[in-house]
């Protein structure tokens, strides 16, 4: 991915609910929430980005979001027929909100966070990911379509956004460092192989 910008910028925030957004990866969602779709208008204006967060398990408010997601440029808009968007994201970086202004419709202060080097962990997770995939064919056309950058990382970023995991789970690895993102991606796929195949 590109290198990281100077300095914090302010983004629309978009809720996801319990979806997660992780850097190198894409997410098409649809989107009906009045305050959403505002969200979506305000990128619209000013750059075509926004925070993509997920929403904490008790959310009763627009605030209950967690404070670290993905800013994402909008890849594609179109209307649906039940008067929302249909949009998907790009994934870029992760970011922190370190401000966040409004009410229904928030604006974060984002400052970018480096995901750090995975080493040489990235290998055992990309191992894993092989043989999960192998196992699961299918799933391996839909991940290539996903997918937005070639580098190893890619294929561990798509791995924690995709597989069978809890949202707060699938919070934890966004939170998580790079190489933190690969050993505990490396172990959970192991583990489901096994559990799938009854050992």
């Amino acid at each position: 991915m590109s290198d990281l910008p100077i300095g914090n910028v302010f983004l629309p925030v978009l809720p996801l609910g319990e979806a997660c957004l992780f850097p190198e990866s894409s997410l098409e969602i649809v989107v009906t929430a009045p305050a959403a779709l505002k969200a979506l208008e305000i990128a619209a204006r000013t750059g075509g980005r926004v925070l993509a967060v997920a929403n904490r398990d008790d959310a009763t408010s627009s605030r209950d979001i967690h404070r670290l997601g993905t800013v994402a440029e909008i890849a594609s808009d179109s209307r649906t027929l039940e008067s929302g968007r249909r949009v998907e994201l790009d994934g870029m970086h992760r970011a922190r909100a370190v401000t966040l202004v409004g009410v229904d419709v928030l604006l974060a202060e984002s400052a970018m966070l480096e995901d750090g080097d995975a080493g040489d962990d990235w290998g055992a997770a990309v191992e894993a990911l092989a043989r999960y995939l192998h196992a699961h064919p299918d799933l391996r056309s839909f991940l290539d379509r996903q997918r937005r950058s070639p580098e190893p990382m890619g294929w561990v970023n798509l791995a924690c956004q995709h597989l069978p995991v809890t949202a707060t789970a699938r919070q934890k690895l966004l939170e998580s460092s790079a190489a933190q993102r690969c050993q505990r991606i490396s172990r959970g796929l192991e583990a489901l192989l096994r559990k799938e195949h009854g050992a």
